[in-house]
């Protein structure tokens, strides 16, 4: 029994099976790492762009899917997969490499839907209108308009999108969310809590901002430290402190409650690759911060939409026996 509206359940109830996400990496680069910007990136940004560096490696998207499809099937073999491109701005550079890679993506067997993951200045109509053809093709092909934008928030305030060397501002970024929602194309934005100089109420206001855009699912990270970024550097310096687990359950119990029930949640922690993670200890145990949370929220009385849309009970399509709210949390 779940408090909060998990993409996994989104997935069943619209498919009927199991649906895994493959994260492939096209080779993208970003504005804020190859000098249009900046060099150095944000300071919490891997050498890999938060993913597999496979494409660097000279594998491409096909080998890439396949190394992973016939992983999964082997012990599932009616699930279906979702390709995901995670590694760095996906959007960034001329719109005809967008499209060579929408093309090379919707043509891999078994492939029923996509997730794109970019910034929001690395859009604009061209590209949208890019993303959304693919979505009527795959809608042709499957039968579900199954495009998902990912689209990196981070925060509401403009001071810590500086402070991280995000180089965009909340308007941009809000600007971006409701462009690809008019083309029809599912948004997921993404925040992270623990940022440098942020506390609680920081974050619950950048969920307030995020959630009155027209956004479809929410991405929540706790942030952790990589090694050779910048972040790594004010770490070893002294100069951050990363969240404690128990606060960033007490700060998703938080900000669960305020989030639409609605919203698909995509995810609630960081996946940190366990080579590259310098701190804190907890982020590569995803399994006890889940637990933890679940025994939090119960044992408050909360789920996802309880101070929004879902006052008195916890929303049908979250799944099993639905509780009822005994009064103000």
């Amino acid at each position: 029994m779940t408090h909060w509206y998990t993409l996994a359940t989104w997935f069943r109830n619209r498919y009927g099976v199991r649906v895994q996400k493959i994260a492939l990496d096209a080779g993208a680069s970003c504005p804020n790492r190859d000098g249009s910007l900046s060099r150095t990136g944000c300071i919490f940004c891997d050498a890999h762009g938060s993913g597999s560096g496979l494409g660097g490696q000279g594998l491409h998207l096909a080998a890439q899917w396949q190394r992973w499809h016939d992983k999964y099937t082997a012990t599932d073999p009616d699930r279906r997969f979702m390709a995901y491109l995670q590694s760095f701005s996906n959007t960034y550079g001329p719109a005809s490499r967008l499209a060579a890679i929408l093309d090379t993506v919707l043509g891999l067997p078994g492939c029923c839907g996509l997730a794109v993951g970019t910034r929001p200045d690395c859009l604009d109509a061209e590209k949208l209108e890019l993303l959304a053809r693919a979505a009527a093709r795959l809608e042709a092909q499957t039968g579900f308009r199954e495009v998902w934008l990912e689209l990196g928030l981070q925060s509401a305030h403009d001071a810590t999108l500086a402070r991280i060397n995000r180089r965009h501002t909340a308007a941009c970024a809000a600007d971006g969310v409701r462009q690809a929602a008019d083309q029809g194309l599912l948004v997921c934005g993404h925040l992270m809590a623990g940022l440098p100089g942020e506390d609680e109420t920081d974050f619950l206001q950048s969920v307030d901002w995020a959630t009155d855009l027209p956004l479809s699912g929410i991405k929540l990270h706790n942030v952790f430290v990589p090694q050779g970024t910048e972040l790594a550097r004010q770490y070893l310096a002294g100069q951050y402190h990363p969240l404690a687990r128990d606060e960033y359950v007490d700060i998703l119990c938080a900000a669960l409650p305020r989030i639409p029930a609605r919203l698909v949640i995509h995810r609630l922690q960081s996946d940190p690759p366990p080579q590259s993670l310098l701190a804190p200890d907890w982020a590569a145990l995803k399994r006890p911060l889940m637990t933890d949370l679940l025994r939090a929220m119960r044992a408050r009385g909360l789920w996802q939409g309880c101070q929004a849309d879902a006052p008195l009970h916890r929303p049908p399509w979250f799944d099993g026996p639905q509780p009822t709210r005994q009064g103000p949390v």
